[in-house]
């Protein structure tokens, strides 16, 4: 499901848009979920819309709300109304943790969310846990850590600098500007990632799971791995610009994916290291062959 817009953009769905049936849907209208519902009677249902990017909830608080949390509700409601035995799957977040009790986090650690984004997820994420419980529905979340790969949006930090990366190598420009470079990630592959949501749903019980690598690295280390890969010398191209620093930092997100090895036999593929280096590489062939790549719009955000 797409909501509709002015200009389509199905570049990440390159290779496979084939083997895809694209419908008209929007989280903020309950009419139209319910319809895709009726006519495609789904058996599982991936819920991965929200408003995603961190700095733009800050400009955008409503709206992230109205899409990242009650669209969760909208959805659930639609689900229980015309096939409540879809099995049900929320992308919950790790920055529900935000200021974080206990680390690393797991299941069980309490949460605190540092950004307008963070609140919306967990709003939905216990929306979701509540549709569970109170209705009976088949409604798991997933609690992500960061994830990455070369379909990346270039608005998130690892694609930001795979992509500044391609670009300074190529000679096409020869600065990269970031925020906060000590700030740190729980990194993986998204590819692995989409496996633990799928084995989730395959689950006799829905319940919640974190989803993570277990390590953390820094901007700064994400910069080293990835320049150092094209044989440059991060230190030279990467400027720190205070206009990408957010209002409040979330502190050590590191997840506990304990569980999820347990119950589901899920441990990630990729390291750190091999998907840095696989971002380069591809964004280095985009460059090269000629694709456009999309315009990107540098988020700035006010600081308090």
């Amino acid at each position: 499901m797409v909501r509709r817009t002015s200009i389509i953009n199905l570049d990440r769905l390159e290779g496979i848009q084939d083997r895809v049936t694209l419908v008209q849907g929007d989280l903020l209208d309950e009419a139209s979920l319910m319809g895709v519902l009726r006519e495609f009677q789904p058996d599982e249902v991936y819920n991965l819309a929200a408003m995603s990017f961190v700095p733009t909830s800050w400009q955008q608080p409503v709206l992230t709300g109205e899409a990242t949390a009650l669209g969760v509700t909208r959805l659930l409601d639609a689900i229980r109304a015309v096939k409540p035995t879809v099995r049900f799957y929320q992308a919950s977040s790790s920055e529900m943790f935000g200021k974080v009790q206990a680390v690393p986090q797991n299941e069980k650690t309490s949460f605190y969310p540092r950004s307008p984004y963070g609140v919306a997820k967990l709003y939905g994420h216990w929306i979701t846990v509540n549709y569970r419980e109170s209705y009976g529905l088949h409604a798991t979340s997933g609690i992500l850590f960061n994830h990455g790969s070369p379909r990346r949006g270039l608005e998130f930090v690892e694609r930001k600098i795979s992509h500044g990366v391609a670009t300074i190598k190529l000679e096409m420009q020869d600065k990269l500007r970031l925020g906060n470079l000590d700030s740190r990630r729980d990194l993986g592959f998204a590819g692995d990632y989409v496996q633990a949501m799928w084995l989730m749903l395959q689950q006799d019980t829905p319940d919640d799971f974190v989803i993570a690598t277990g390590e953390t690295h820094s901007i700064r280390e994400m910069c080293e791995v990835a320049f150092g890969h094209a044989d440059l010398d991060w230190g030279k191209y990467v400027v720190q610009d205070q206009r990408y620093f957010r209002p409040a930092e979330v502190d050590l997100l590191v997840g506990d994916p304990a569980k999820a090895g347990q119950v589901l036999g899920w441990e990630p593929t990729m390291t750190f290291t091999q998907l840095m280096h696989s971002m380069v590489d591809a964004d280095i062939l985009r460059l090269q062959q000629g694709k456009r790549m999309p315009d990107l719009v540098e988020i700035t955000t006010v600081r308090h």
